[in-house]
């Protein structure tokens, strides 16, 4: 049966010229919200991120009683009700696309005396939940998944949690903040061992909330009874977001760009190392911090890339830019290897398949691994590619016409609004030949 997909259409070639800022950053977009709302008092936000997933967020904790205004040009204000004042929603919480939105609340939501149903959208409702649900039962919770592990998760209320010492088997964020989220209603204290360092923006913002945790070694721990207290957060540029940029004007001769107020978080910064090994001209300018995260603007020029080994370490510090990075491989000379890198499997899509898939489409040599991918620089031809519906493998395969021989169609676009409002129209101002329409789909 047809349907109707949003299609991006890019001419190949060009380069790009100017400068932008790419809109707020997710991670922080988030949790300002989840923080927010639970804290005593008034959080104002500034450059917050309008973009489907965190309107899944704001939306949640509206039916769970929080008066948030906005967001209304990146401002949201919202009205705290302390860490006990939530009220069980009626309706099941939707959350859309949103894995952060979903794995974080099921952490908050454990300790509440309401019951909460979580679901979401085909591609979040494939995503696997026993990485939260297993350690959260073993704090206390009880949670219902599907036989699979799956959301919709129900998680029924009125469970006294208790604090655990959790040696996290993988590097996650999601997971870690989850249950840090959890011990803020936990008995004594929670403590999370990371196997590798991931992004810190919840104890961040923890502290900016003025809420105690302490760092010991590979741990993290916090102990309930204290309380978030009304703040004021100034969300960074995602940096996620100013990859495909950072990727697009290192790949497209005479391309020259400055992205302004990017959130530098040196565990999200993996993307500069990266590209910098492979050659590229990133120079990181007017560095300062705001809010409590580093921010810089970056300016990125041209510059022949080479192949090279991913570090391990750096995996866990760029997972969501792989995508982008893959094209950077593509138009590199000679081999690039990642491994280490499983965890792109269970994403909005497999990432790594998908990539594969595609870049193979448009003539490069890519050989998917169980933990990463093979990718050897050539060409890249035109062609038809199906992004599954993955808002950041649609805009990679976009940037990917700069070094293309013909036209690059890209269906199953939608989803680029859940992480990235607006992309057609900075890429186009930048001089990517790309235009967007909705088109029927056999």
């Amino acid at each position: 049966m047809a349907h109707s997909t949003l299609t991006f259409r890019i001419q190949p070639g060009g380069k790009l010229q100017g400068e932008l800022r790419v809109p707020g950053d997710k991670s922080v977009s988030h949790r300002s919200i989840m923080m927010g709302a639970i804290a005593e008092g008034v959080t104002e936000v500034s450059g917050f991120l309008s973009a489907e997933d965190c309107l899944s967020t704001i939306q949640a904790f509206r039916q769970m009683g929080v008066r948030i205004e906005g967001p209304e040009a990146g401002h949201v204000r919202i009205h705290g009700v302390g860490l006990h004042g939530l009220t069980g929603s009626e309706a099941p919480l939707d959350l859309g696309n949103s894995g952060t939105s979903m794995r974080l609340l099921s952490g908050l939501l454990s300790g509440q005396a309401f019951d909460s149903v979580l679901f979401g959208d085909e591609s979040l409702n494939r995503r696997p939940m026993k990485r939260v649900t297993e350690p959260l039962k073993s704090m206390g919770a009880v949670i219902d998944t599907t036989n699979a592990g799956t959301a919709p998760l129900h998680i029924h209320g009125g469970q006294r949690l208790h604090g655990i010492a959790y040696d996290m088997p993988v590097a996650s964020a999601q997971v870690k903040s989850c249950l840090l989220l959890a011990g803020l209603y936990a008995d004594g204290e929670t403590r999370v061992r990371e196997p590798a360092p991931t992004r810190d923006h919840t104890e961040r913002m923890l502290t900016g909330f003025g809420y105690p945790w302490r760092r010991d070694g590979d741990w993290i721990a916090l102990s309930s009874g204290g309380s978030l207290r009304g703040t004021q957060i100034d969300v960074p540029s995602d940096i996620s977001s100013a990859a495909f940029f950072l990727v697009g004007a290192s790949i497209a001769p005479g391309s020259d760009v400055l992205l302004r107020h990017v959130g530098m978080n040196p565990t999200r910064t993996g993307v500069i190392d990266i590209l910098r090994l492979m050659g590229a001209e990133l120079e990181v300018l007017n560095a300062r911090i705001i809010g409590g995260e580093p921010v810089a603007d970056i300016r990125v020029r041209s510059r022949p890339l080479h192949g090279i080994v991913i570090p391990e370490h750096l995996v866990p510090l760029s997972i969501d830019e792989f995508p982008a990075l893959f094209v950077a491989a593509a138009c590199a000379e000679g081999e690039t290897v990642l491994t280490g890198a499983e965890e792109l499997r269970v994403k909005e899509s497999d990432r790594i398949q998908v990539m594969a898939d595609g870049l193979s489409a448009l003539g490069i040599e890519a050989n998917p691994t169980p933990d990463g991918i093979r990718i050897r620089g050539g060409q890249l031809g035109g062609g038809a590619i199906v992004s599954h519906g993955d808002h950041r493998i649609a805009m990679s395969f976009a940037i990917s016409a700069l070094r293309a021989q013909g036209e690059v169609v890209v269906r199953d676009c939608r989803n680029v609004a859940t992480s990235f409002p607006g992309f057609v129209d900075l890429a186009a101002g930048l001089g990517l030949a790309i235009t967007a329409a909705d088109e029927t789909a056999p």
